[in-house]
């Protein structure tokens, strides 16, 4: 009997239809990653005005910088857990719904608690966000592209993130504080755009539960604690950088300008670096592009903040620090999905949210040492921790994790 498999013109386009529908999928995704984090860079522009309608101190200040933070990052194994459970789908629509509205509430907040609750009510968003969007995003299961799919995903953050204050800053200016609840508009809009247009979860329940917590613990014991522990040390300098180097610019005697520009080189260098990682990712050994990344990272890190503020060198520098910072970001969350393809959402929020929560809370040690010898030599001798990072990488059992799984580009 003739068993060979003719393609037929329908096969063809139902292949194409799959293309198109997975397309559509990371567009969307992507887009919605802009707008959830673009609510979350709502707080800092407008700290000082909060500050002298709530009369807060820089202490308190930094309280609420904190709690959006905490609240974004902490949950977010959790939330990764439910969502690889019950399905992605809606965990992704509450991301922009939740930041949307109550971040754009903040402006109306009348006293320091209620406020805090807002932020924390906000940041619950991008904790229920983040995993399942980069689960989704990346699709390891699919093998090859994974990390450049990532990247995209990456991109539309920090592209938000850069928007988020402009918009923010806008409708304060022509509406103030109190008109700020406008902005949750666009949020409402994408999230019910997002429950209409991403696929239903199939599979997923109670029958089909996540990886075991302690199959997840035995990793973070192994390969994916060290992968772990690679994010948290990049965040920990990602978001020094982002809090000391405006306060050491003015202590130099910059402008607040210069400072926020500079910033903005960081930022823009460090979509860039998310396009970049994710390429290399697919294409190379990612233990080594780990290992070269955080070495590098760290005298483009110490120049920036070494040479005057302003001159052109140091812009240079500033940009490639921003870029080869968050070009570790996508091989560190693609290969932590593989490493639990049953439980690819909380892979990410290991790595991505709970890094980054002990990486923040790291910056509290470096502020107190910047209140003594000043920011910038604080910044000078807290970067060196890249090389710990370094270290992480050289670790066997991620050589051993390496060799085992191929990479996603076939």
């Amino acid at each position: 009997m003739h068993t060979a498999f003719t393609a037929t013109p329908s096969d063809a386009s139902a292949k194409i239809g799959g293309l198109r529908a997975a397309s559509t999928v990371a567009i969307v995704v992507t887009v919605a990653h802009g707008v959830n984090d673009g609510y979350a860079s709502f707080l800092a522009p407008l700290l000082p005005r909060l500050m002298g309608k709530l009369e807060l101190s820089v202490a308190l200040a930094a309280v609420l910088a904190t709690s959006l933070s905490l609240a974004s990052s902490v949950l977010q194994p959790l939330m990764g857990y439910f969502s690889d459970r019950y399905g992605n789908r809606v965990f992704i629509a509450l991301g922009p719904l939740l930041s949307g509205i109550f971040l754009s509430l903040i402006g109306l907040a009348p006293t320091f608690a209620i406020l805090v609750g807002l932020l924390i009510l906000g940041g619950l968003g991008s904790a229920a966000f983040h995993p399942p969007g980069a689960a989704l995003a990346a699709r390891v299961a699919e093998g090859k592209g994974s990390g450049l799919r990532l990247s995209i995903f990456v991109f539309g953050g920090m592209m938000g993130f850069a928007v988020g204050p402009l918009v923010a800053v806008a409708v304060v200016a022509r509406a103030g504080l109190e008109g700020l609840w406008m902005a949750m508009l666009p949020g409402i809009l994408v999230a019910a755009l997002l429950l209409l247009i991403l696929p239903r979860d199939r599979g997923k329940g109670p029958t089909v539960p996540p990886p075991h917590p302690a199959r997840v613990l035995a990793h973070l014991r192994g390969a994916l604690g060290l992968l772990f522990g690679v994010s948290a040390v990049s965040a920990f300098v990602q978001r020094l950088f982002l809090a000391m180097e405006p306060i050491a610019v003015a202590q130099q005697g910059g402008s607040e300008t210069l400072g926020g520009v500079i910033l903005s080189v960081y930022l823009a260098s460090q979509a860039v670096g998310a396009l970049a990682g994710g390429i290399l990712s697919d294409r190379v050994d990612r233990r080594r592009l780990l290992v070269s990344l955080s070495i590098l990272a760290l005298p483009a890190h110490m120049m920036a903040v070494w040479l005057p503020p302003g001159s052109a060198m140091g812009f240079v520098f500033t940009g490639l620090a921003g870029m080869l910072n968050m070009a570790i970001l996508p091989p560190v969350v693609v290969w932590a999905q593989e490493m639990l393809p049953e439980g690819t959402a909380v892979g990410s929020g290991i790595v991505m949210g709970l890094a980054w929560a002990v990486g923040s809370m790291g910056v509290l040690g470096s502020g107190l040492l910047g209140d003594i010898v000043g920011a910038r030599t604080s910044m000078l001798f807290s970067f060196p921790i890249m090389l710990l990072a370094t270290l992480l990488a050289l670790h066997p059992r991620l050589a051993v994790a390496s060799r085992a799984a191929p990479l996603s580009s076939g």
